[in-house]
């Protein structure tokens, strides 16, 4: 009897020509099964979009082979967009270590929960300097082999100016309020007019009631009652008519009546 690879044992007598393609199975064997059994997969987002002030959740799950223990760790690293070595910033470990100092400092939140393979956390208040790259790293003992790691570029662009209820006011006093009023008054230019016209029939200008009363031109006996020599008279264009043609005549002694006024 011999131990070889894997610790497999061969009996003696085996004939020489069948055991070393059998061995050698068992060997390849050997080396693949605890390469599947102790895995560990960590995956996030390959890319995020927020804007300056926003709450950024940086998310990564993993999966395991084994069931997290006290002994599984979480690693959050920074690396800037302009280029250099990665930081880490955020450590876990049976519980959170948050950054004391430093970009992150008060800044980070622990989101995660290692029963449900979960180990994001949150970025508050995120600014132009955190344009970068985050890596999430989580080793789960005995899982050694596999993705454990996963990387999620950030970008943080200048918050949209926001239409605020003041601004909306005043869009509306000084375009909608003066607007209006301008319809109104086109509105008004041309109902007005007629109104006039039809007006100018009902009254004469006291001008042309004395001057008619010079040439004998009075108003009827139910007028007369009524009008004094103060009173307005207006003439319309057929009135004002006759009136020249009287004109153009010789005075008349009867019906001749001296102005009051």
């Amino acid at each position: 009897m011999r131990r070889l690879c894997g610790g497999i044992v061969a009996v003696d007598g085996v004939s020489s020509s069948s055991s070393p393609p059998l061995l050698l199975l068992f060997c390849v064997l050997g080396c693949l099964v605890p390469c599947l059994v102790s895995s560990i997969t960590v995956s996030s987002p390959a890319e995020l979009h927020a804007s300056k002030g926003d709450t950024v959740e940086l998310s990564c799950t993993f999966t395991s082979t084994s069931r997290p223990t006290s002994k599984m760790t979480v690693d959050w690293s920074y690396r800037p967009q302009s280029g250099g070595p990665p930081q880490t910033f955020f450590h876990f470990s049976s519980r959170a270590f948050l950054p004391p100092d430093g970009q992150f400092a008060g800044r980070i939140q622990w989101q995660g929960s290692p029963a449900r393979g979960e180990a994001s956390i949150s970025l508050v208040n995120a600014t132009l300097n955190d344009n970068g790259t985050f890596t999430c790293s989580v080793r789960n003992p005995p899982d050694v082999h596999g993705s454990p790691t996963s990387h999620t570029v950030l970008t943080v662009t200048p918050k949209a100016a926001s239409v605020r209820f003041s601004d909306v006011t005043v869009l509306l006093f000084f375009i909608i309020v003066p607007s209006v009023v301008i319809t109104l008054i086109l509105i008004g230019r041309i109902i007005c007019p007629k109104k006039e016209r039809g007006q100018s029939k009902a009254y004469r200008s006291p001008i042309e009631v004395t001057e008619g009363e010079e040439y004998a031109v009075t108003p009827s006996v139910a007028q007369a009652k009524k009008l004094t020599c103060c009173d307005l008279y207006f003439m319309d264009s057929e009135d004002e008519e006759a009136y020249y043609n009287l004109k153009k005549r010789p005075p008349i002694d009867e019906g001749y009546a001296e102005s009051q006024c």
